[in-house]
């Protein structure tokens, strides 16, 4: 059993609510990123673009010159604020903070990552979290929750006690396997606040690798939404399983027992690399920030806008920005894998 160290009126704030910063990991020679790196970093410049237009952005690396050097020509880049740490690979969503409020404390919780069940080295990514602390580039406290393997892509919190995610990662052998259902809904409760936690037994890409991250399939909204990847394809391998996702999600209700607006996002047609395997472009994997939604699009105008137009419905106050993510999914992840949000308050002024 885990030791106790539950936190005694734990909030996690929604992505949604007001952020300070977002934080990425860049990518490097020594990443799983090196054979594409030119490609791979046209893309995150991108993203980093986008990003730095309304806020600041922190770039983990281990070669913090090149990469500010590489960055000195895009607009706004005063904001971006840069830490030296060594890293096995980009994920930042996975291994980064999980920043959450205990009353007025203001609390960062390093989870382990394992890199998704042990399938990868995590020895310099789980070391992040400590070494972004020792630089005092927060207003708030660490806290080590090392005795658990949690991912932020498989989580999504509505900030009312509600936490969605999936059986499938959650209960992946290779992450808590000493832990029942029970005991790890505990942790959920005891360090996130959650009142409910809703699992989903069904929805999978071809292609994840991270054992089925709610981040891939379906995503917490305001207003008590929930926007989630559909498949109207009957031939498709995804089908069944979308399917089977999408009935559970109907008859779902939130921590005060009300049901969700669900608004069904479309999958892109099939993307397959190099040796004709698929990989799991989606459109759920977006990152929310102060003013705008960051979507990645794969170069598919019809399910490209769609996607943005439905978008919009949940976050009409924010500016949709589709951004071609094609580069990402290569690696298995798409936009929302490679960064983290940074609530309001958390970062030293």
């Amino acid at each position: 059993m885990l030791q106790n160290n539950s936190l005694s009126s734990v909030i996690l704030p929604p992505e949604w609510e007001r952020q300070d910063a977002i934080v990425m990991a860049w990518p490097h020679r020594d990443t799983d990123w090196g054979y594409m790196l030119n490609e791979a970093e046209a893309c995150y410049k991108a993203i980093t673009t986008a990003i730095v237009r309304e806020m600041p952005l922190i770039v983990v690396a281990p070669n913090i010159e090149e990469v500010s050097c590489r960055l000195s020509d895009i607009d706004h880049n005063e904001k971006i604020i840069f830490h030296k740490c060594d890293t096995n690979d980009t994920w930042a969503r996975d291994f980064g903070p999980i920043s959450v409020l205990n009353g007025n404390d203001k609390l960062m919780l390093d989870f382990k990552f394992d890199a998704w069940g042990m399938k990868f080295a995590a020895n310099k990514d789980n070391l992040v979290c400590r070494s972004m602390e020792r630089s005092s580039i927060f207003n708030a406290r660490l806290v080590n929750c090392q005795d658990f393997v949690l991912e932020g892509g498989s989580i999504e919190s509505d900030g009312k006690g509600t936490i969605l995610t999936t059986s499938r990662c959650l209960l992946s052998p290779n992450r808590n396997s000493a832990l029942s259902k029970q005991e790890i809904e505990e942790v959920l409760h005891s360090r996130l606040g959650a009142k409910k936690v809703l699992w989903l037994n069904h929805g999978e890409l071809a292609g994840d690798d991270t054992d089925a991250h709610i981040d891939t399939l379906a995503r917490l909204a305001p207003n008590d939404t929930i926007l989630y990847v559909k498949s109207d394809n009957t031939g498709d391998e995804q089908y069944e399983s979308l399917m089977l996702m999408e009935k559970e999600l109907m008859s779902m209700t939130n921590a005060d027992g009300k049901p969700f607006n669900l608004l069904p996002l479309p999958c892109p047609a099939p993307i397959y690399d190099e040796d004709g395997e698929r990989l799991p472009a989606t459109y759920a994997n977006y990152l929310i920030t102060n003013n705008q939604v960051l979507v990645p699009i794969y170069g598919q105008h019809d399910n490209d806008e769609k996607a943005l137009s439905i978008i919009k419905k949940a976050f009409n106050n924010r500016d949709v920005v589709g951004i071609d993510c094609n580069a990402l999914i290569k690696q298995h992840g798409s936009l929302h894998c490679i960064t983290m949000q940074i609530p309001e308050n958390f970062l030293k002024k």
